[in-house]
């Protein structure tokens, strides 16, 4: 597969993570986000796989369990 073609493949990936994020269904989201990485390391899916990460990874148990 040449350069081009893994960028484009990689766009793909990385929109269908965006609408999987705008529906909420992150998990489906940085599975995208996770292809498009692997196929194009400069991809903007980096950026908001971080993103998500940091989401995810952010938890306060205290004020989920008074």
């Amino acid at each position: 597969m040449s350069t081009l073609q893994q960028q484009s493949e990689a766009e793909q990936y990385y929109q269908l993570g965006n609408k999987y994020r705008q529906q909420g269904d992150w998990q489906h989201a940085i599975e995208c986000y996770n292809e498009a990485i692997s196929l194009d390391p400069a991809s903007p899916a980096v950026k908001a796989k971080q993103m998500l990460d940091n989401i995810l990874s952010y938890r306060c148990k205290d004020m989920y369990n008074p």
